[in-house]
């Protein structure tokens, strides 16, 4: 699964980044709007994790441009504030799949990614012997 990661903040943006890769994703993460832009305009990515709250850029206007440029694409966004917290961000964003807290354990971020990234028929579970 192609994946990128939008977070200002470089420590935790790795530590998502170095676990998804540990389970066979390409990742990428960016710190900034165009940043992650480029990374969208450049890649088929399969989801997004997006920080809502970004210190250079908007979170929106980069899930409007994912929702334009990858409409596949889901975004997981990830806060740290309650404004969000009555799910209308849904109502702004298609492509939205899950607000979760920022200090979700990786794992269980690692768990909806794969639920939540996978497209039907183009990721086959592997068959089990």
């Amino acid at each position: 699964m192609r994946i990128v990661i939008v977070q200002s903040r470089p420590q935790l943006g790795s530590i998502w980044q170095n676990h998804l890769v540990a389970l066979g994703n390409e990742v990428w993460v960016a710190q900034t709007q165009a940043q992650a832009v480029a990374i969208i305009g450049n890649h088929d990515i399969d989801l997004m994790v997006l920080d809502i709250v970004l210190e250079t850029g908007g979170a929106l206007a980069i899930a409007d441009y994912a929702s334009y440029r990858r409409p596949d694409a889901k975004i997981i966004f990830v806060t740290s504030s309650s404004f969000f917290s009555d799910g209308s961000l849904f109502q702004h964003v298609a492509n939205a799949c899950a607000v979760i807290p920022a200090a979700t354990p990786v794992a269980d971020l690692a768990a909806m990614v794969e639920h939540f990234g996978r497209r039907p028929g183009k990721d086959k579970p592997e068959k089990i012997a």
